[in-house]
């Protein structure tokens, strides 16, 4: 009998994602996850009733959960109620929890795209030429709309985040495996988002980026950070991803590959062990 941890790894092989392909990226990682644990995978809306028996659940690319937001939640409390070991745990302060840490980062001063949910709270706001308008429960674009500023007083708030349209140089995504950074890649082109480059960070890019996963206080778990270079030279943030961030190790060296599963291997080990 294996005495190996047994992972269920929950993922949506056939998502359709663009520019991605969720399958690939989850297919070649299991396959470095298997010689460290007996894995079996599922897709999202099977997770809830198969979780009993393994050792953890490993929640990768499993879609925007807009689309399955009743029974995501069930999810989430039917780990809660068997003590079950989420990866990522479930107490992440970024997408996990929805889009209101834009609002709180904003409140706090931190380096993000000014966001508000208020009509009241419009005049905040930066002057631009156009103003994206999102659902707090959002992902992958879905339900984004641009909207001149005219138009943004009869929304109806609740569920809706406005923030200002950024002219960004380009789009930039850290990577990082519990608190250590693993890789990141760019965009170069802004009208091309999933064409990505290898980026050379720099100290300051770094510094950045590692200031939003120390504010989210996961001690185990994958999380991208994702911002624009803004026209002063400035980064913002633009999304702080916990749940299941798509990790595009196609775009990337295979050294770079092959060290990023052995450091999430490793997680996961520390993962079961504390």
């Amino acid at each position: 009998m294996s005495l190996r941890p047994r992972l269920l790894y929950v993922t949506d092989l056939a998502y359709p994602a663009r520019g991605r392909r969720y399958g690939d990226e989850d297919v070649r990682l299991t396959a470095r996850l298997r010689e460290d644990f007996d894995l079996a995978l599922c897709h999202p809306l099977d997770a809830a009733a198969l979780m009993d028996g393994f050792d953890a659940l490993v929640v990768r690319n499993s879609g925007p959960v807009i689309g399955y937001r009743e029974e995501y939640e069930a999810f989430r409390e039917r780990a809660r109620a068997l003590g079950a070991r989420v990866y990522n745990p479930l107490h992440g302060r970024g997408d996990m929890a929805g889009k209101q840490y834009l609002l709180d980062l904003t409140a706090a001063g931190h380096p993000v795209i000014p966001t508000v949910d208020r009509a009241e709270d419009l005049h905040l706001l930066p002057e631009a030429a156009a103003y994206a308008v999102k659902p707090k429960a959002g992902a992958d674009s879905i339900g984004l709309r641009f909207l001149p500023y005219e138009e943004l007083a009869g929304l109806a708030y609740g569920e809706l985040l406005v923030q200002p349209r950024v002219d960004f140089r380009y789009e930039v995504s850290f990577y990082f495996v519990d608190d250590l950074f693993q890789y990141a890649l760019y965009a170069p082109d802004p009208e091309r988002r999933w064409v990505l480059e290898p980026y050379e960070p720099t100290a300051d890019d770094l510094a950045f980026a590692r200031r939003f996963v120390d504010w989210n206080t996961l001690d185990h778990g994958i999380q991208r950070v994702d911002a624009c270079r803004a026209p002063g030279g400035e980064l913002l943030l633009v999304e702080l991803e916990d749940l299941n961030p798509y990790l595009s190790l196609d775009r990337v060296p295979e050294e770079t590959r092959d060290r990023f599963a052995a450091a999430f291997t490793h997680s996961l080990h520390r993962f079961l062990e504390a």
